[in-house]
């Protein structure tokens, strides 16, 4: 498996507080069978991100791995906020933020409330070149009432990450039923464990990946968890993708009667 939103790197946001705190979250990861991790700190006003900064962290943790013995490849990207600076450096430069540099833009909203003028900024980072990821919706209060929000958004051709805890119940009934809910309508595009430690947000995604592979299918759930994230840690176009359920549905001709009532 592969997974790219990971709060790996120690000392640089909220995630991982020290070296021995970030290698037991790397070892728990090998050991969950992820081969893969995308070091994905924040960048937002709280947290500033410097590319140089974190490729030195990974090449620092790269020999650490090794000395430990850990089979892990990393790779690095960001946990993108939507502040104005952010914007407009993303714009000016796509490899800054994105990951491994090669287009995809892991895209976190706030925790309450959608931001005004967000498809408009999807579709701006879009004209730059990147494809943006959607972090986490099925944790966002708004979204959770209104998933219809997200329509636009996916048919422009947002992608959509879900957190493997969410999955698996570890992040609220809501967070639970909204997961499982854009799995069963094949929305999700990606599953990742947006890890902070090795116990509350944990480096896990077996139990999630095994879950969508019994209620939703082994093709979907490798799609998710392997395929679909080595696209873009790789920076390649994903291979074609479920028909969405309900996406398209308004685009749908409609029968006379309907056509009647609607006047």
């Amino acid at each position: 498996m592969i997974d790219i939103h990971h709060h790996l790197l120690w000392g640089l946001d909220d995630g991982a507080t020290s070296l021995d705190t970030t290698l037991a979250m790397a070892r728990l990861a090998a050991e969950d069978g992820i081969t893969h991790v995308v070091c994905s700190p924040h960048a937002n006003g709280k947290y500033s991100y410097d590319p140089a900064t974190v490729a030195a962290k990974i090449a620092e943790l790269e020999q650490e791995l090794a000395r430990e013995r850990i089979n892990l490849k990393l790779g690095r990207g960001c946990d993108f906020h939507l502040s104005y600076d952010n914007i407009e450096q993303a714009k000016a430069d796509p490899s800054r933020f994105s990951i491994n540099g090669l287009g995809y833009l892991l895209v976190e909203i706030p925790d309450f409330g959608l931001p005004p003028g967000l498809t408009e900024v999807f579709y701006e980072l879009q004209l730059a070149g990147l494809t943006p990821i959607l972090t986490h919706p099925e944790r966002n209060p708004t979204l959770q009432v209104d998933q219809g929000r997200m329509v636009e958004w996916l048919k422009g051709g947002v992608l959509v990450q879900v957190t493997a805890g969410s999955v698996a119940g570890q992040m609220g009934r809501q967070a639970e039923r909204m997961a499982h809910e854009l799995l069963a309508k094949r929305w999700v595009h990606f599953l990742a464990t947006d890890a902070h430690n090795t116990t509350s947000r944990a480096p896990k995604m077996r139990a999630a990946q095994e879950a969508v592979a019994g209620k939703y299918g082994p093709d979907y759930a490798r799609l998710i968890c392997v395929s679909n994230p080595l696209a873009a840690f790789m920076g390649k176009p994903l291979e074609p993708q479920p028909e969405p359920f309900g996406l398209y549905d308004d685009m749908e001709p409609k029968r006379w009667w309907q056509r009647l009532f609607s006047r």
